[in-house]
C-alpha cells in the first residue's frame, strides 16, 4: 500500500560508523539530535536513536550530536551531546529493537569534542581534558566509573582511538600536528608521533593473528598523504615511520603535479580478505587467467590495500606486502590498479569497505558526502573493468549538504504547507526558518530547493507558497508585515502591512496563473483579501512584476460569528484529473460554535467586490471543536474534545430529513479526562483520481489514513474506515509535528528535524508488485461492483432480476474458461441492468433454437449446455472456484458468492410458485441457513481459532426486513414449508421459528394452531429425557392441558412428577385451580424458571402475565406474540397493548422501520405503516398516540425500503391515505437517497435503473366533477378516481370505512359561461409547497375516498348499454 520511500535525515557532516550483525551490516551517522541508522547496502532507513531518550530535559534542545561511537564486541552505540552520554544496546527481547542502555553525565563547562568505545572501555575528550572509563554492572544497573583523568594541555582535542589489545591510546588535536599515545592503564604518555601537516584521519590497524599485539598506527594528513607507524624490534613498543603513501607514490611525476586533489583511505584486510576467499570458491576451477591469479595472490600474501581516489574520479589500488612480517625493513609497496576516470563522482571526504551480507563475495562500499553505496564484486573489479563497481543507493546531494551545514536548522518543525496540487510544498520551523521543496517528477519525491533564514526579530510565523514553489508569501506577526519571495532572489522581496490575522492561505487558482488571491482571517473572524501578482516567465526581471496589494475586508453573511474559517482542500480540482471534475467548487467552509457548517464560494456576480455564496449547510450539533478540515468532495472531519476522549465524525455536505449528513463516528478514549495520552494532532485530506478522499489522521507517533467504505446490505459496516496505518514508534522516537499529502499520492511526515516520505513503489520487486496502491485499494473497497460480486447478486436477486443473475453466473463461467486475468474479463452491458425480468427472460427465450416443424430436431451445438445456467454450470463453477478463489474477492466476499451461486440454483426450481416478496424471503432464508452451516463447519475459520474481528460472524436470526417480505407474500403455505425443510431434521423448534420470525409473517390463526403443535412435538422430542417442562407452554397455549398431564405419565424420571401428575389432573375451569396456578406461577418465577411460569399463567388463564414475562424476563417479545396471535388472534387487546408499549418503541429506539411498518400494519394503521417508510421519525413520533421516548438513527441506508414503499404506498385505502400524506418532493428525496444507498452499496447500475422506472404514482389531485365526461364503454367498467399510473392495479383492498357526506356537486355550467372560462374547468392544478401542498393531498385523498364509495355500488344492468 504505502511504503517508504526515502527519510530526509540531512548528509551526514561527520564520518560515518557500521557495524555487523548476523543478518545485515548497519551504518550509522549523528543528524541533528538524532544517530540514523540504515542498512549499508540500500540505504534503507532502519530507525532513529536520540539522545532524549535517555536525558528527557534535552528533549527541545538545539543541540546536535557531535561524536558517536560502536563498539561491536558488545553491540553497543554511544552518542555524545554538549556534556551528555548516552549508550544503545540491542534489546535480547526483541530483535532489531534498540533500548537505552546506560549514560553518563560531565559538568556543564565540559563539552565532549570526541569518543571511542571498546569492550567496555570508553574514553572522552573534551575541550581541556581526556579521560577514560570502565563499564561496570551495580545490582543489574549499567554504570560508567572513572578510570583516570588527566588535563590536556592544547585545546581541541579532535580524536581518540584504542588500539586493538586496549593497551594504548591515539589522540590527536585540532591546534597541532601531533598524535599523541597514551596507556590505556595509567594515562601516562607513552610516545609523541609528529607530521608535517594536520592529521585528519588515523586508525589502529588490526592483527590478523590474535595472539600477538602489534602496533601498527596509519594516518592521514591534509595532503592525502597516508602514513604506517610500526614499532622496531629494539623498541617493541615505540611506533616508527616504515611507509608513506603519497600521489607521487602512486603515479608518475608529470601526472601527480597536475592533480588538484585526491584522498585516500586504508581498506580493511580481514574484510578484504574474507571477501577474496569467497569470490575464489565461487569462480570455476578451470579458470587459471591472470585475474584469478592476481586475486589468489592478494589473498595468500596477505597484502595490505589502499584506495586513492583523484579528483577526475578515478580510482588507485595500492598495496603494501609484509607489514606483519619482521623486520619491518622488507615492507613493499605498489601499485595493482588505476582505473577509468569518472569511476566515482568526485574525491569523497570518507571511504569504507563493508562486508556483504545478502551477497557472498562481493563487498558494499560506502561513500560520504553524499551518503553513496556501490557493490564491489573483487574478481572484476580487480580487473579494471566496469561491473565491478556498481551504483546500488544514493542520499542526499553534497551541493544540498553544503547548503544545510550553512543554513541548518536546528529546530524541529512547526507545520507543512503545500501549493494546490501538491507539487511544492514549505517547511516551517520552530526559529522562523522556511525551507521551500520542489517536486522531482524523476525520482519521484521532493527536494529542498531554497531556505530563507530570517533575523530574529523578523521570525516567520506564516507562510504559503505559490506557482510551483518559484514564489512563497511570509507572514510576521510581530510587525504584521506580508513579504513576496522570488525563490531566485531572497535578498528582494515585496512586503505590504496589514492587520493582525490569525490564519494565511490562498485560494486555487489557475496552472501558470500570474495572479493568486491570498486570504487572511482576523481574530475578528473577518477576511482580509490580497491580491498576488507574479511573473509566468521567469526570464524577465522578477522585481519589476512581483506584487502584494491589500484588496479588501469582508465578512461572511452568517448571523452568529464562526468558530473557524477554514480552505477547502483543493488537492481534488487541482492535480492531474482537475478537468474531470466540475468547474465550480467551494472556497472556505466555516463552523459555527453550534456546530453548524456552512459551504461558501466567490460570487462571480460582482468580480470588482469579492462576495461570498453559500453552497450548503449542515446542522452537525456538535461541540467544542477543536479541529476541522474539509475535503475537495465537500467530505467535513470535526475533531470534539469531551470528557471521555476525542469525537471524531466525518459529515457529508448532503443534508436532508432522509440523512443527517453523519457517515462515521469513533471516539478516542483518554485514560484520565481531558488529559489525552495520544491525541489527534492533524488532519489533512487528499483525493483520488476518480474523485474519492481519503483522511490522514495524525496522532504523536502514528498516521491513520482513513478511506469511504462500501456498504453492505447484510452487515452494518462504518461508513469509513482504517485502510492503512503509518506507526513510527518502533523507528523513530521523535513526535510527528505534521503531516501533508502531495500530488501521486505521496504522503511526507514531519518529525523533528527528520522528514519521511511514503509511497507506492515505482518499480515492482522480482517483476510482480507486492501490494496494491492506495488508490487502487480505495476504489476497490468503494467503487463500483462487479457484476459477479455478491452484493451486486444479491440486490439483483431481491428487486426481481434473476435473469440478470443468471447472465452473471454464465458470463463468470466463460470468462474463468477464457483466462484467470480479471484484466481481460468481459462484464455484462449495462442495458442487462436497466431491463425487466420478463423482458430478459424473452430476450433469452429468443435465443433458442425454434423448431418449425414436428418432428425437426435443432442442430446440435456443444455450447447449448454451457451457456445456460444449470445445475451442471453451477456445480463446475462452485468447484472452479472452491480450488481457485477469485484473488480481488476478500475469502468472506467469496463465501458469499458461493452461497449465493448455490441459493440462485435452489430459488429457480421453486420461482413458478412464489411471489416477488416470497421469492425474496426464500433468497434470505437459504443465505441465512447456508451462511450460518459454513460456519458451523469443521473447516471453516470460523471454526478453527482464527481472529473473530477478522471472520463474518454467526448470525442468529433473519432481519425483520425479510420477515417482512413474507408477512406481505401471498404464499405462505410454501413459505412454511419450506422453513420446516431448511431446519435441522426438517423439525421446526422455537428457536427456529424464532430466528425465522414465524409467528411475525403468518397470516391464518388456524396455520398457527397447527404449526405451533407440531412444534410443541419437536420441543418434546428434541431431548433424549422427553421432559414435558419443554413443551407445556406452547400445549397449554393451545389448551390441550390432558395432553400434556398423558406426557408426565411418561416422564417417571422426572422428579417433579407425581406433583405435576396431581396438579394437572384438576379441573381448570373452576376459578380455584385456576388461581392455584397462578401461585405456582409466581413462585416458579421466584425460582427464575420464566419460561415455565409463563405456561403456568396460561393453565390460569392470565395470557396477559404470560406475556409479561416472555418481555419482561425472557426478552423474547416473539414468544409473546406467538403466544396472543394463537390463543386471542390478531384482534387482541393484548396484541396489540404489545405492539403498542414493547414492538413500536422498541423500533423507533433502534430505528427500525421494517418492524415498526409490520407493527402499524398489523395494528390496522396501514397508512402509518406506508409513511414510515419515508416520513422522518421523529415527525411520525409526534403524529402516533403513544409517547415515544427515544428515537435512533434515522436508517435511510437500506435500498429495500424503496422496494417494500412501492408495494404498499397503493396496496389498500389506508395504505393510500398514508401516501397522499407523503408530499412529492419528499418521495423525490427518498428515491435521490436510495439511488445514493445504491451508489454506496457499489450497484451504480441499479442506481439508475431505480431512477428510470420508479413510478410516482399517487392519489388523484384532479376533480372530476367537470361537465365535459366520456360515459363508459359498458356498464360494467368501474368508474375509480386514481391517476393511470394508479389504475394500473387490479385491485385495491378497502380497509376503512367511507363515510357518508351530503351532495356536494354543483349544477353544470351554461356553456357560454365554460367557452369563457376555457378548458381550466377540467380540473385545478395545487402547488407542492407548503400548506398548498397539503391541501393538495387532502383534496386527493378526499376524493380518492369518495371514488372508492362509489366505485362499490354495483350499477344496474341495462341492455341498452351494449347497443
Amino acid at each position: 500500500m504505502l511504503e517508504l520511500l526515502h527519510t530526509y535525515t540531512g548528509c551526514p557532516y561527520t564520518g560515518l560508523q557500521h557495524l555487523v550483525l548476523p543478518k545485515e551490516t548497519l551504518l550509522l551517522y549523528p543528524s541533528f539530535d538524532s544517530i540514523i541508522i540504515r542498512n549499508s547496502r540500500t540505504l534503507a532507513f532502519i530507525r532513529a536513536l536520540a539522545v532524549w531518550e535517555a536525558f528527557p530535559g534535552a528533549l527541545h534542545t538545539t543541540e546536535a550530536i557531535r561524536c558517536l561511537s560502536i563498539d561491536p564486541g558488545m553491540k553497543l552505540i554511544v552518542a555524545s551531546m554538549g556534556p551528555r552520554i548516552a549508550s544503545w544496546t540491542l534489546s535480547g527481547v526483541q530483535s532489531n529493537t534498540w533500548r537505552v542502555y546506560s549514560s553518563l553525565v560531565l559538568p556543564e563547562s565540559q563539552h565532549i569534542t570526541t569518543i571511542d568505545c571498546k569492550s567496555g572501555l570508553l574514553a572522552v575528550g573534551t575541550a581541556s581534558s581526556l579521560a577514560v572509563y570502565t563499564l561496570i554492572l551495580e545490582n543489574d544497573l549499567p554504570t560508567w566509573s572513572p578510570k583516570w583523568s588527566l588535563p590536556y594541555v592544547l585545546a581541541g582535542l579532535s580524536r581518540v582511538r584504542f588500539s586493538p589489545s586496549l593497551m594504548y591510546i591515539a589522540s590527536t588535536s585540532s591546534r597541532d600536528n601531533t598524535v599523541r599515545i597514551y596507556l590505556t592503564t595509567s594515562g601516562s604518555q607513552t610516545q609523541r608521533i609528529r607530521h608535517p601537516r594536520p592529521v585528519t584521519d588515523m586508525n589502529w590497524k588490526q592483527s590478523q593473528v590474535s595472539s600477538r599485539d602489534d602496533l601498527v598506527l596509519y594516518t592521514i594528513t591534509s595532503d592525502a598523504t597516508l602514513r604506517i607507524f610500526l614499532p622496531v624490534l629494539d623498541a617493541p613498543q615505540h611506533l616508527q615511520l616504515h611507509a608513506a603513501l603519497d600521489i607521487f607514490s602512486a603515479l608518475p611525476l608529470s601526472i601527480a603535479s597536475q592533480l588538484k586533489d585526491s584522498k585516500v583511505f586504508w581498506l580493511s584486510r580481514k574484510i578484504m580478505s574474507d571477501a577474496l576467499a569467497a569470490a575464489l570458491t565461487k569462480a570455476s576451477h578451470d579458470s587459471e587467467d591472470g585475474r584469478y591469479k592476481r586475486v589468489r595472490e592478494i589473498k595468500e600474501e596477505n597484502w595490505d590495500l589502499f584506495l586513492r581516489v583523484l579528483s577526475d574520479g578515478s580510482l588507485i589500488l595500492q598495496a603494501v606486502a609484509n607489514i606483519d612480517c619482521r623486520p619491518p625493513t622488507l615492507l613493499k609497496q605498489f601499485t595493482l590498479l588505476h582505473s577509468a576516470p569518472f569511476s566515482l563522482p568526485y574525491p569523497p571526504e570518507h571511504l569504507y569497505i563493508l562486508p556483504n551480507i545478502t551477497a557472498h563475495g562481493d563487498l558494499t562500499l560506502i561513500t560520504s558526502p553524499p551518503v553513496t553505496s556501490y557493490t564491489l564484486s573483487p574478481l572484476p573489479f580487480f580487473d579494471a573493468c566496469q561491473e565491478g563497481l556498481l551504483l546500488v543507493s544514493q542520499g542526499e546531494s553534497p551541493l544540498q549538504a553544503a547548503d544545510q551545514i550553512a543554513s541548518r536548522s536546528l529546530s524541529g518543525l512547526v507545520r507543512f504547507v503545500r501549493t494546490a496540487d501538491g507539487e511544492a510544498i514549505a517547511a516551517l520551523n520552530e526559529d522562523g526558518t522556511v525551507e521551500i521543496w520542489t517536486m522531482d517528477r524523476s525520482q519521484r519525491m521532493p527536494q529542498q530547493a531554497v531556505t530563507l533564514k530570517p533575523d530574529q526579530s523578523h521570525r516567520v510565523d506564516r507562510v504559503v507558497v505559490l506557482n510551483g514553489g518559484k514564489h512563497f508569501i511570509t507572514y510576521c506577526e510581530s510587525i504584521d508585515l506580508i513579504s513576496l519571495y522570488s525563490a531566485r532572489a531572497l535578498a528582494d522581496p515585496v512586503s505590504v502591512e496589514i492587520s493582525h490575522i490569525v490564519s494565511l492561505f490562498s485560494i486555487a487558482s489557475g496552472k501558470n496563473s500570474n495572479s493568486a488571491t491570498l486570504i487572511g482571517i482576523t481574530s475578528r473572524s473577518t477576511m482580509l483579501i490580497l491580491n498576488v501578482s507574479i511573473p509566468t516567465d521567469l526570464s524577465s526581471a522578477e522585481a519589476s512584476y512581483l506584487h502584494v496589494s491589500m484588496h479588501s475586508e469582508s465578512s461572511l453573511p452568517l448571523d452568529m460569528k464562526p468558530t473557524m474559517i477554514l480552505p477547502v482542500d483543493p488537492m481534488g480540482w487541482s492535480g492531474p484529473y482537475a478537468s474531470q471534475i466540475q468547474s465550480g467548487h467551494d472556497d472556505l467552509v466555516s463552523v459555527g460554535a453550534d456546530g453548524e457548517l456552512a459551504f461558501w464560494r466567490i460570487n462571480p456576480s460582482n468580480p470588482s467586490h469579492i462576495s461570498w455564496k453559500c453552497s450548503g449547510k449542515v446542522k452537525t450539533q456538535r461541540q467544542n471543536i477543536a479541529m476541522a478540515a474539509c475535503s475537495s468532495a465537500k467530505k467535513t472531519v470535526l475533531v470534539c474534545l469531551a470528557p471521555g476522549g476525542q469525537e471524531l465524525t466525518v459529515w457529508d455536505s448532503t443534508e436532508s430529513e432522509f440523512a443527517s449528513g453523519l457517515e462515521y463516528r469513533h471516539m478516542f478514549r483518554f485514560a484520565v479526562p481531558y488529559s489525552p495520552e495520544n491525541p489527534i494532532l492533524d488532519l489533512d485530506w487528499t483525493a483520488t483520481p476518480d474523485g474519492q478522499s481519503i483522511l490522514a489522521v495524525g496522532f504523536p507517533h502514528r498516521v491513520e489514513l482513513l478511506s469511504q467504505q462500501r456498504m453492505t446490505y447484510f452487515d452494518e459496516t462504518p461508513g469509513w474506515g482504517v485502510c492503512h496505518t503509518i506507526d513510527l514508534s518502533c523507528t523513530i522516537p521523535h513526535q510527528i509535528s505534521d503531516s501533508i499529502w502531495l500530488g501521486g499520492g505521496l504522503f511526507l511526515i514531519g518529525t523533528g528535524q527528520l522528514k519521511s516520505l511514503y509511497g507506492q513503489p515505482s518499480s515492482p520487486r522480482d517483476g510482480v508488485m507486492d501490494t496494491e496502491s492506495l488508490f487502487e485499494h480505495v476504489a476497490r473497497h468503494n467503487g463500483p461492483l462487479d457484476d459477479y460480486h455478491p452484493q451486486m447478486i444479491l440486490q439483483c436477486l431481491l428487486w426481481e432480476k434473476v435473469e440478470l443473475v443468471k447472465n452473471s453466473f454464465v458470463n463468470l463461467s466463460r470468462n474463468l474458461a477464457r483466462t484467470r486475468d480479471i484484466h481481460q474479463w468481459t462484464s455484462l452491458p449495462i442495458e442487462d441492468f436497466l431491463k425487466k425480468d420478463n423482458v430478459a427472460k424473452a430476450s433469452n427465450i429468443s435465443h433458442k433454437p425454434q423448431y418449425s416443424l414436428l418432428f425437426s430436431v435443432p442442430e446440435a451445438t456443444d455450447e447449448s449446455d454451457e451457456d445456460e445456467f444449470s445445475s451442471t454450470l453451477v456445480n463446475e463453477l462452485m468447484e472452479n472456484l472452491s480450488e481457485q478463489p477469485l484473488p480481488h474477492l476478500t475469502p468472506n466476499e467469496m463465501d458469499s458468492l458461493l452461497v449465493l451461486l448455490q441459493t440462485t440454483l435452489e430459488i429457480e426450481s421453486q420461482r413458478r410458485a412464489l411471489d416477488a416478496n416470497g421469492l425474496r424471503y426464500m433468497i434470505s432464508m437459504r443465505v441465512f441457513y447456508i451462511h450460518n452451516r459454513k460456519l458451523s463447519s469443521p473447516s471453516s475459520p470460523a471454526s478453527s481459532g482464527t481472529t473473530k474481528s477478522q471472520l463474518p460472524q454467526r448470525r442468529e436470526r433473519l432481519r425483520y426486513r425479510d420477515m417482512v417480505w413474507a408477512f406481505h407474500s401471498e404464499s405462505q403455505d410454501i413459505l412454511l414449508s419450506t422453513s420446516i425443510a431448511a431446519c435441522e431434521g426438517g423439525k421446526m423448534c422455537w428457536p427456529d421459528a424464532r430466528a425465522l420470525g414465524v409467528y411475525i409473517w403468518l397470516h391464518s390463526q388456524q396455520t398457527m394452531k397447527s404449526h405451533l403443535e407440531v412444534m410443541a412435538r419437536n420441543q418434546y422430542m428434541a431431548g433424549d429425557n422427553r421432559d414435558p417442562v419443554q413443551c407445556s407452554l406452547f400445549y397449554f397455549a393451545l389448551g390441550k392441558v390432558k395432553l400434556v398431564h398423558g406426557l408426565w405419565r411418561q416422564a417417571a424420571w422426572h422428579k417433579e412428577q407425581a406433583s405435576m401428575l396431581k396438579f394437572l389432573n384438576n379441573n381448570f375451569s373452576e376459578s380455584r385451580w385456576r388461581t392455584a396456578a397462578l401461585k405456582n406461577a409466581f413462585a416458579l418465577l421466584s425460582k427464575r424458571r420464566y419460561e415455565y411460569a409463563a405456561a403456568f399463567f396460561l393453565l390460569g388463564g392470565s395470557l396477559k402475565d404470560a406475556v409479561n414475562v416472555c418481555i419482561r424476563n425472557l426478552q423474547d417479545f416473539q414468544l409473546a406474540i406467538a403466544l396472543t396471535r394463537v390463543v386471542e388472534g390478531d384482534d387482541s387487546p393484548i396484541l396489540s397493548d404489545i405492539l403498542t408499549k414493547t414492538v413500536i418503541p422498541t423500533a423507533f429506539k433502534e430505528g427500525n422501520r421494517w418492524l415498526a411498518s409490520w407493527a402499524f400494519w398489523l395494528l390496522r394503521r396501514r397508512d402509518l405503516a406506508v409513511r414510515i417508510l419515508v416520513t422522518p421519525l421523529r415527525d411520525l413520533a409526534t403524529v402516533w398516540d403513544s409517547k415515544i421516548t427515544e428515537i435512533g438513527e434515522p436508517h435511510y441506508d437500506d435500498p429495500s425500503l424503496a422496494l417494500l414503499f412501492s408495494q404498499l404506498k397503493l396496496k389498500t385505502l389506508q395504505a393510500a391515505k398514508g401516501t397522499s400524506e407523503i408530499s412529492g418532493r419528499t418521495e423525490f428525496k427518498f428515491v435521490q437517497q436510495i439511488a445514493r444507498v445504491f451508489c454506496r452499496m457499489g450497484c451504480h447500475a441499479l442506481a439508475l435503473d431505480l431512477v428510470r422506472t420508479w413510478s410516482f404514482a399517487r392519489p388523484s389531485t384532479a376533480v372530476h366533477d367537470s361537465p365535459v365526461m366520456r360515459p363508459p364503454r359498458s356498464p360494467l367498467a368501474t368508474r375509480f378516481a386514481l391517476e393511470p399510473a394508479m389504475r394500473r392495479r387490479s385491485s385495491i383492498l378497502i380497509d376503512m370505512d367511507i363515510p357518508s357526506a351530503p351532495p356536494t356537486r354543483v349544477g353544470s355550467p351554461d356553456l357560454h359561461q365554460m367557452i369563457n372560462e376555457g378548458p381550466s374547468g377540467e380540473g385545478e392544478v395545487l402547488q407542492q409547497k407548503d400548506n398548498g401542498d397539503l391541501i393538495a393531498r387532502k383534496a386527493g385523498m378526499g376524493r380518492l375516498m369518495k371514488s372508492a364509495k362509489q366505485d362499490v355500488r354495483v350499477p344496474e344492468f341495462s341492455m341498452d348499454a351494449f347497443f
